[in-house]
């Protein structure tokens, strides 16, 4: 479910925006929200997104597996369901994307949002309700913010998709594969995610 925030005339008392509107909206529908239904901001527009699938919730759970068994640098911490805050999504950026890899103690504040700062990589597994956004916005926003690897498992395309070298809002380099190949994820990983586990 997407919602587009009306937009409101600024009022010359109050200065109000349609950007505080957007996000008043943002926060009222994060607040009703049903429990496992997760409410993001992405370039203006508000999506409502159901819980995830079951297929969606093993191919997330395989590769926060594979992570935490395979990867070199033993202080990287894989989080699921974790709000970033991602300048260029969007008027606030506020995502939850559904891995987020960076160092141990990167996320030891109360925020529900964090900045991106730390993070080393980013990973989504689209839903017929979110492919669009992990293919374009969200891929825009986590280039711009500087996020230096960008994992996305396209079950709709049967791809895994690895974007790398961010510059402005793209990512110059892209590696993808069919799933059921090993996709190479570079240091400080530093190993083939097997996706024939998907």
């Amino acid at each position: 479910m997407v919602l587009t925030a009306p937009e409101r005339e600024a009022r010359a008392d109050s200065g109000e925006s349609t950007a505080s509107s957007v996000e008043e909206a943002f926060v009222a529908l994060s607040a009703a929200a049903p429990e496992g239904w997760r409410v993001e901001l992405i370039e203006g527009e508000i999506h409502v997104v159901p819980p995830a699938n079951g297929e969606h919730e093993e191919i997330v759970s395989e590769v926060a597996d594979q992570v935490t068994s395979r990867r070199t640098n033993k202080e990287l911490r894989t989080r699921t369901g974790l709000g970033l805050l991602v300048p260029g999504a969007s008027a606030t950026g506020k995502v939850v994307p559904d891995i987020v890899i960076a160092p141990k103690g990167s996320f030891g504040d109360s925020l529900e949002y964090h900045d991106p700062g730390a993070v080393m990589l980013v990973g989504e597994v689209t839903s017929h309700s979110t492919a669009d956004n992990d293919r374009g916005p969200k891929l825009r926003g986590y280039a711009a913010a500087g996020i230096p690897f960008y994992l996305l498992i396209d079950r709709e395309r049967k791809q895994a998709v690895l974007h790398s070298l961010p510059a402005g809002k793209r990512y110059t380099r892209k590696v993808e594969v069919d799933i059921s190949q090993p996709l190479s994820l570079p240091e400080p990983l530093g190993f083939d995610l097997d996706t024939s586990e998907f």
